[in-house]
């Protein structure tokens, strides 16, 4: 079956087209509801959180009705980062977990991202599943048997404890004045309690949503506004969130930022000290930076890389019984606290390395010199099929004879919007951009 509704993380587009849409969503909660309710009568849950985004409501609403419909009991939590809805699920005994944001894209769109019973993201084939019954249609419940829905007022403060149970058992962050960029989305009141809860003074930026300022020059992919802060206050660290909180990049004393290889780096060296980072091992992406690899190979440490999508890294974890990984963007996984990325959980990490080392952040987040990379985006209409024009082709084809001996070059859809994006290392900064806006024009040509 070809896929129409799911992407790399969930269902995710425009909100008010196809295919999040009031309509579809509906759907979308009575077959998950339907896949999900259990066989033996009893309660059947679903936890729903969400981030600040004006169309929450309406899907919150819409998810509601598709799940009630099939019988299942709804828990709503409100807006909560989206690694509070992978711990709420287990905790709660339910039977599916949903987490209604787009991320890091812009407001006017919005997602539906699934996680299971334990608390991890669902799979490719049970989504294909779920997606089956959105086309064939679902029975509802007879008239008796429909769900309630039910306000969960302390999920944000059952998560917030869980966060600081992961920061060092009598370590403060007393004297450290923290920045914190929460992108205006879920973490606006988590991340500030959770920082001045723990001694720090908290410098707090993002945090005023309005329902369409999420991710809007603020948040991981647009620090800019953090670090000037930062540099303003003389603070000692930023720490930069997305719209639902799951990924995370830094900012140094001096207003520079560090992605997520910076900190995966750090905590790779540090747990394998310790004797925690389990085989050795860290998951990343293929768009994890070589100058990580290379960190890792100097210290006897292993990455394994897996495709773009948080999803993935994890499902790779699972496999191997490894407990760190995470992407270049920012997702930050640690299996000993959390089923999904945690940008909060990884920043405590961090802090506590500051704290227990008396070192800057700027030492802390320059671990390796990377290897130059260049990534750019190239928008795409509904429809096309860039990558599957002849000249695309062969630009790529080229492309990689090119970079032969000498770099990397990956080629890729988004999973999460309509772009197309060209990614390559190389060490001739020249070269580099030849080879990428080479392709780049080939792909704008295309479309």
């Amino acid at each position: 079956m070809t896929r129409k509704l799911f992407g790399t993380d969930g269902v995710r587009g425009m909100a008010n087209s196809f295919p999040m849409t009031a309509e579809m969503a509906l759907m979308i909660g009575a077959a998950a509801g339907r896949h999900f309710r259990r066989e033996h009568s009893g309660v059947h849950r679903v936890v729903i959180g969400k981030d600040t985004r004006l169309s929450g409501y309406m899907f919150e609403n819409a998810l509601t009705a598709g799940l009630t419909s099939t019988g299942m009991n709804v828990l709503l939590l409100g807006p909560v980062p989206t690694p509070a809805v992978g711990l709420l699920t287990p905790s709660m005994r339910a039977d599916l977990g949903i987490m209604i944001s787009a991320s890091h894209n812009p407001a006017d769109d919005n997602g539906i991202k699934f996680f299971g019973p334990d608390g991890f993201k669902l799979s490719d084939e049970v989504e294909t599943e779920i997606e089956a019954l959105v086309e064939s249609g679902v029975t509802p419940a007879e008239a008796g048997s429909i769900g309630r829905a039910r306000r969960i007022d302390d999920g944000r403060f059952r998560y917030q404890e869980r966060v600081k149970s992961t920061f060092p058992q009598g370590m403060r962050l007393d004297g450290m004045k923290i920045v914190v960029d929460c992108a205006n989305g879920a973490a606006y009141r988590t991340a500030p309690e959770v920082l001045w809860e723990l001694g720090a003074e908290v410098i707090p930026v993002g945090t005023d949503p309005d329902g369409v300022n999420i991710n809007a020059n603020c948040g991981s992919t647009k620090p800019q506004a953090a670090a000037e802060t930062v540099v303003a206050h003389g603070a000692d660290v930023g720490i930069c969130l997305d719209g639902d909180a799951d990924r995370i990049v830094l900012i140094d004393e001096t207003g520079t930022v560090a992605d997520g290889d910076q900190i995966m780096a750090l905590m790779a060296a540090r747990w394998a000290e310790e004797g925690r980072l389990r085989d050795g091992t860290l998951v990343a992406t293929v768009m994890s930076n070589l100058g990580l690899e290379r960190f890792l190979d100097a210290r006897g440490l292993t990455l394994q890389r897996t495709k773009v999508g948080d999803r993935y890294v994890v499902e790779a974890m699972r496999r191997g019984g490894w407990n760190l990984g995470g992407e270049q963007s920012g997702h930050i996984v640690m299996t000993d606290y959390a089923t999904t990325g945690d940008g909060l959980m990884a920043g405590l990490q961090f802090l506590a390395e500051m704290v227990r080392t008396g070192q800057p952040a700027s030492r802390l987040a320059r671990n390796f010199t990377p290897v130059p990379q260049l990534l750019k985006n190239v928008r795409f209409a509904s429809g096309q099929a860039p990558l599957e024009m002849k000249a695309v082709r062969s630009a790529i084809t080229d492309a990689e004879a090119t970079l032969s001996g000498k770099g990397r070059l990956l080629i890729r859809k988004s999973g999460t919007e309509p772009l197309i994006r060209v990614m390559a290392e190389c060490e001739d900064e020249t070269l580099l951009t030849e080879v990428v806006e080479g392709i780049v024009a080939e792909v704008k040509a295309a479309t």
